[in-house]
This record gives structure tokens, C-alpha cells and sequence, in this order.
């Protein structure tokens, strides 16, 4: 399996599964805080009013990021 690619401060993610403990739902919309590692990050979680829900540290293979700008997917 490839490794996933290392995410940069301000890059938006999804949660892959949800995290109950810290009132996240699997898909829940963040931005990276802090880069703690390649393999960990400090997120922000907010809610549709900017109100934070959790600031917490999430593995990298929980996140799926998240990409504004066009990307040409590869054809299997």
C-alpha cells in the first residue's frame, strides 16, 4: 500500500470513522492546526456557525483530504 501523502497547516480533511470521545461524526469536515508528525495531526473541527466542536490529534490514515482544485484522476 502507498504511503499517504503528508498534509500541510490550513489543508481541509473529512474523518474517515467517527470518534464519539471527542463528539465527531465518520465524514466531519476539519482543518489541520499543526503538523505533529507525518503520521499525526492537530485538527480543527467546526461547526456550519465557525464555532469549534474539538481541537484534537488524529492518525493520518484517519483522514481523507480534502481537494478544492481540479485533479485529473488515473484511469485503472
Amino acid at each position: 500500500m502507498p504511503s499517504l501523502p503528508v498534509l500541510k497547516p490550513h489543508e481541509v480533511v473529512a474523518l474517515l470513522a467517527a470518534d464519539p470521545a471527542a463528539g465527531l461524526a465518520e465524514g466531519q469536515v476539519g482543518t489541520v492546526v499543526s503538523v505533529l508528525s507525518p503520521a499525526a495531526y492537530l485538527v480543527e473541527f467546526m461547526d456550519e456557525d465557525g464555532y469549534t466542536i474539538a481541537v484534537c490529534q488524529v492518525a493520518r490514515q484517519a483522514l481523507l483530504h480534502l481537494k478544492h482544485e481540479r485533479v485529473i484522476a488515473a484511469v485503472a
